[in-house]
C-alpha cells in the first residue's frame, strides 16, 4: 500500500505552546497544511481572519453547526470553535498532511468521526511552566486566566487518550518530531 498523509491532531492544555511549535513547523514546511478553525472569539491584536482563524458571529456559528458544515465543535471560555469539514477533506483527498492544533474535546470528537486520525498531544515540561506561560500572556483577566487553569488541569488528566505524547521542552524539537508524525499512514 503506497503511504499516504493523515489527519494529524495537536492538542494539549491552554499556554502549551501549540501554537508557537505549529508556526515554527509550518515555516520551514509550508506543505503541511493547517486547517484553519472558525471561532465566535474577538481576534486578538495581530490576528487576521481566515489566517488564524475565521472569526464568525454566534448565528453564523449556529448555522455552520446546524448543517453538519464542522468536523468538531467546542465551548472554550466562553466562545465556540470549529473545524470545517469540507476543507480537511478536500486536502487529505489530494494527498497533503493535515494538521488541526484544537482543545481536548475538539480532539475527541476528532476521533469519534475520523477514528483513523493520529492524535497528539503537546505536554508542558512542568505544572509551573505551564502556569508561568499562562500568566505571562498579559492578554487576559484573572478570571478567564484562573478558567484556563482549571481547564489545563481536566486536559493534562486526558494525555493517556492520545497516541502520542511530546513533551515541549524545545520548540525545535517537537516542531520536528510533529513533522515527523505528519508525514505517513
Amino acid at each position: 500500500m503506497s503511504e499516504r498523509p493523515r489527519l494529524t491532531v495537536l492538542s494539549g492544555p491552554s499556554g502549551v505552546g501549540k501554537s508557537t511549535v505549529v508556526a515554527h513547523m509550518r515555516k520551514e514546511h509550508p506543505e503541511v497544511w493547517l486547517s484553519v478553525s472558525a471561532t465566535t472569539r474577538k481576534p486578538r491584536p495581530g490576528e487576521k481572519h481566515g489566517v488564524q482563524y475565521f472569526f464568525v458571529t454566534d448565528e453564523e456559528m449556529d448555522k455552520l453547526i446546524a448543517n453538519g458544515e464542522l468536523l468538531e465543535w467546542a465551548e472554550f471560555a466562553g466562545n465556540r470553535y470549529g473545524t470545517p469539514r469540507s476543507a480537511v477533506l478536500d486536502r487529505l483527498e489530494a494527498g497533503e498532511p493535515v494538521l488541526l492544533e484544537i482543545d481536548l474535546q475538539g480532539a475527541r470528537l476528532v476521533r469519534e468521526s475520523m477514528p483513523e486520525a493520529q492524535l497528539v498531544f503537546l505536554a508542558p515540561p512542568s505544572w509551573d511552566e505551564l502556569v508561568r506561560r499562562l500568566t505571562g500572556r498579559g492578554t487576559e483577566s484573572p478570571e478567564v486566566i484562573a478558567r484556563r487553569l482549571d481547564a489545563a488541569k481536566v486536559e493534562l488528566a486526558a494525555e493517556a487518550e492520545f497516541d502520542t505524547t511530546l513533551v515541549n521542552t524545545s520548540v525545535e524539537d517537537v516542531a520536528r518530531e510533529l513533522l515527523a508524525l505528519t508525514k505517513v499512514l
